[in-house]
């Protein structure tokens, strides 16, 4: 065996994950079908173990759909259908746990699949609010397991990228603001007639901040600040929101960086904005700097696709663009980082650790708390 297919078969040994889904709806299928893909750049070899959802007969049909005939390479053929959550959590061939639930039931889920010493992947936001999900990380640092927020986007090349240019090789010299929205037109007053859907029922953790407004954070934070978790910087928050019947349809944040302790430099600002009231133009997101600025398109804040760099201290100089191959959704790329987490021994990976999250949540909560977009859970 030569030295590069000896390399490959030990990457596939050390790290090879079998996932065990909680849900079976839209993003759901996205993570699974991603995970069926063929990949010839592939960092782990992910396996489709199990399903769990409110039915047997909804399990079996996800796995019919999303599984079994999307598996290019006879991975996933055996995969078991469950009409419960417990029963994926008690499977002694998973090995980690992807949660797709509704908000609200994020932390019980996460409880109750590190009781089964499962490691963890919940989709954001983590939690509803900073006090469950420091209750969640007591529980895996207790147990021993791995445990991370989805915020797929932040393992996408195109942010990877972004950040190194941004804050190691200075392309548009000191970052002082960005801009970025995300907005999705959605009938909010027609869904508040029934109140069952999770964008207006309050206590499955409603509204546009949790939903897509923590995309604008991520990227005002990544932008700003080249630290994560434990090395980020806080910063503080202004913040308004539009609520109706307690749930906010809209709402905009103010973050504000100090830059130097004696005053001497301006303090950076990120305005981030999120509303159920309009569609963001392609082009959803503007970082300046002190030499140019960037721009970031795409469907949305949460998938984007290209972003260009301008040089403002040459005029006739042309922007350049930054396009990245994106097969399927991109779910892998997290993915991927996160099997090479465990392999290593860790409960936490680098890119999205338990402090960056914490970190995110406390913004929300102080965000909600000055817009007055307020959940039952607050009050537990």
């Amino acid at each position: 065996m030569s030295a590069s297919a000896s390399a490959s078969a030990s990457l596939e040994d050390n790290c090879l994950l079998r996932w065990g889904i909680i849900a079976t709806g839209m993003v759901a299928s996205w993570f699974v079908t991603d995970l069926c893909l063929t990949r010839p750049d592939a960092q782990a070899r992910h396996v489709i173990q199990a399903v769990g959802g409110s039915s047997l007969e909804k399990s079996q049909k996800f796995v019919a759909t999303h599984i079994t005939t999307n598996d290019a390479q006879g991975r996933h053929t055996g995969v078991k259908a469950y009409g419960s959550y417990a029963e994926v959590y008690a499977d002694p061939d998973v090995d980690i746990v992807y949660i797709a639930t509704p908000h609200s039931m994020h932390r019980q889920n996460c409880l109750d699949a590190i009781a089964a010493g499962k490691h963890v992947l919940c989709e954001k936001p983590f939690t509803v609010n900073a006090r469950e999900a420091r209750e969640v990380f007591a529980a895996a640092k207790a147990k021993g397991v791995f445990v991370m927020e989805g915020v797929w986007t932040r393992f996408f090349p195109l942010v990877r990228t972004l950040q190194r240019l941004l804050h190691e090789e200075r392309a548009i010299g000191d970052v002082h603001r960005v801009f970025c929205d995300f907005a999705m037109p959605k009938p909010m007053a027609q869904m508040s007639l029934t109140n069952e859907t999770r964008l207006t029922n309050r206590a499955l953790g409603a509204g546009t901040l949790l939903d897509i407004g923590i995309y604008s954070l991520m990227w005002g934070m990544l932008a700003l600040d080249p630290g994560v978790g434990e090395a980020a910087r806080k910063p503080q928050v202004l913040a308004s929101q539009s609520i109706v019947n307690g749930v906010d349809w809209a709402t905009s944040m103010l973050l504000t960086y100090s830059t130097s302790k004696d005053g001497s430099s301006p303090a950076q600002h990120a305005i981030l904005t999120s509303s159920s009231l309009t569609k963001t133009p392609a082009a959803f997101c503007r970082i300046e700097g002190t030499t140019g600025y960037v721009v970031i398109e795409g469907f949305a804040a949460s998938v984007p696709t290209f972003f260009t760099v301008h040089d403002t201290t040459a005029p006739d100089a042309q922007p350049k663009k930054y396009e990245f191959e994106r097969p399927g959704k991109g779910f892998y790329w997290e993915a991927d980082s996160i099997a090479h987490s465990i392999a290593a021994g860790k409960t936490e990976n680098k890119l999205m650790p338990w402090a960056e999250t914490l970190c995110v949540m406390d913004l929300m909560d102080e965000v909600r708390r000055q817009g007055g977009a307020a959940f039952p859970q607050d009050e537990q």
